[in-house]
Formats: structure tokens, C-alpha cells, sequence
């Protein structure tokens, strides 16, 4: 059951997503509780916001952080929905999201940060950059629109700038293990979901 697929269909789920983002970020303007609602908290999701491991990643925490959360969705979000289909891309980046989430909520908890507020889909949009190098290994970003780096060595690139980052306190606001908890479940849906081995799409012979 695990490996059954979807019939293929694309509806561009993609864009429903970065709207349903944007519609609670201006509803944040409404209702400025919104935020503390959706926000993962270990002591509000303990005491029964239990919605709070999906609803995270649909509140953001400035402007900023939605432009680029968005951005990232965008651009990897489309292809990686095109190869997949609709029903799938759905399945994959709500389901890594809300791992990245829980795996979260289990380091907060194990390390008593009982008062940290989660926000963003930064988990799951890390999730889609993994899965985009793997469906795409040969693929050329350019980054800052000037560098080609090849999709593979941009993510090994972005997971060695979050190691570096969580062991050394860098930009300590920045939620960089559930960063990397999302390319985690990433490589491990390929594995169970398609029975694909990442590293060999990603790094073995051409």
C-alpha cells in the first residue's frame, strides 16, 4: 500500500498553496492571534493544538520570511509537481512539512524549549529542493540569478550551511533542524514512497 501510486493529474496545486499562505499571512493583519494559534508550541500543542504540527507551516513571521518561503515553493514546488502529479506533490510536501514539524516538537521538547513559537514552510520547502535534485540531478540553478551550481551540490551546499549554522549559533532565530529534519524525511520518502535510493540519483554515475 505504501508504494501505490496516484493516477497522475496536475491542477497546479502549487499555486493553491502559496495562496492559502498569503491569505493566512494577511488574515495575520486582522487577527493578530492568528500567528500564536498556527505557530508550533510545545506547551500549546501538549495542552490540545494538536493542528499546530500542519497549521506551522502556514504562518509566517514578517513579510521577508513569506517572500522567500514563497519563492522557494515557486520555483521547485512547480517542478517537482509536474513530475509527480498533483496528488502526490500534495501527499509529499504536507506530510514531509508536518514530520519536519514533529521532529521538531520532540528536540524542543527533549531540550525543554518549552515557549519556542515554530513558524514558516521552510521545512518543507527544503524537503522540495531535495526532491527536485533528485528528479532533476543534471538541473542548473542559478543562484542570486548570476552562479550555475548543479542541484545536487546546492543542496549538499545549503545542508552543510545549516549543520554549520546549528552547531555554531548562526542567525540562532532561524529554525535550521527543522530545515534539515525536511531534507531528512525528504530522502526517506524516495526510499519507502518509490523505493529510490537519493544518493545514487544524486551522486552516482552519468
Amino acid at each position: 500500500m505504501i508504494r501505490k501510486p496516484f493516477r497522475y493529474s496536475y491542477f497546479n496545486a502549487t499555486l493553491y498553496l502559496i495562496a492559502a499562505n498569503i491569505l493566512f499571512f494577511a488574515l495575520g493583519y486582522v487577527f493578530p492571534l492568528i500567528k500564536v494559534y498556527m505557530a508550533l508550541n510545545p506547551a500549546a500543542l501538549l495542552s490540545g493544538f494538536v493542528w499546530q504540527i500542519l497549521s506551522y507551516m502556514f504562518a509566517h513571521a514578517d513579510i521577508s520570511h513569506l517572500l522567500v518561503n514563497m519563492l522557494g515553493l515557486f520555483i521547485f514546488g512547480t517542478a517537482v509537481e509536474r513530475s509527480m502529479g498533483s496528488k502526490e506533490f500534495l501527499l509529499f510536501y504536507l506530510l514531509t512539512g508536518t514530520l519536519a514539524g514533529i521532529t521538531s516538537f520532540g528536540i524542543y521538547v527533549a531540550t525543554g524549549s518549552w515557549y519556542t513559537m515554530l513558524l514558516g514552510s521552510s521545512g518543507a520547502v527544503y524537503a522540495l529542493l531535495l526532491a527536485f535534485a533528485v528528479l532533476n540531478p543534471e538541473a542548473r540553478i542559478f543562484l542570486y540569478g548570476i552562479l550555475p551550481v548543479r542541484a545536487p551540490i546546492l543542496v549538499l551546499g545549503y545542508a552543510g550551511i545549516e549543520i554549520a549554522s546549528q552547531l555554531f549559533s548562526f542567525r540562532s532565530s532561524v529554525a535550521h533542524l527543522t530545515h534539515l529534519a525536511g531534507f531528512f524525511w525528504s530522502w526517506l520518502y524516495f526510499v519507502l514512497r518509490f523505493g529510490i535510493n537519493p544518493a545514487k540519483r544524486l551522486f552516482g554515475p552519468r
